[in-house]
């Protein structure tokens, strides 16, 4: 897991090959025109979600994982707590592994939180679990996708 300020992107570009190119999407994103929902971006290699929404209790927030892809999210406005647990200490999953959807979802409680508040970003890569947009409030993120 990465998790910085927006205006550090740029050290991590080279750490992956799609990755130069998911921060030069963010950074020139017009998020306040775009509609909510995910978009292809570059056929299944990145892809954009645009997510305006609620927040959840902690106890409503399920760890999930991810094989394929990394998820880059990036708060736009408002503030988030997540939770985070090694993917391969997880011990109680919902179902099986889901790859149509690419995700594999946990009853396990979290091992740490996280804030990400308005500003930052956070990669999870297949080994971070993650529960996501637990809070008060309502939140505007972008979640990217990046195929391994």
């Amino acid at each position: 897991m990465i998790i910085d300020r927006l205006e550090n992107a740029d050290r991590y570009a080279e750490m992956h090959p799609g990755f130069r190119a998911a921060f030069d999407l963010i950074r020139d994103f017009d998020f306040a025109s775009a509609p909510e929902g995910a978009q292809e971006i570059d056929g299944e290699r990145l892809t954009i979600n645009v997510l305006r929404r609620d927040l959840k209790a902690p106890e409503d927030a399920k760890l999930e994982a991810h094989e394929k892809y990394a998820d880059i999210q990036v708060m736009v406005r408002g503030d988030e707590v997540f939770g985070w647990k090694l993917t391969g200490e997880c011990e109680q999953p919902q179902a099986p592994y889901n790859p149509d959807k690419d995700v594999i979802l946990f009853d396990d409680a979290p091992d740490a939180h996280w804030p990400l508040l308005e500003g930052m970003f956070v990669v999870f890569f297949p080994e971070d679990a993650h529960a996501p947009m637990i809070g008060e409030g309502q939140v505007e993120k972008l979640v990217v996708k990046v195929l391994l």
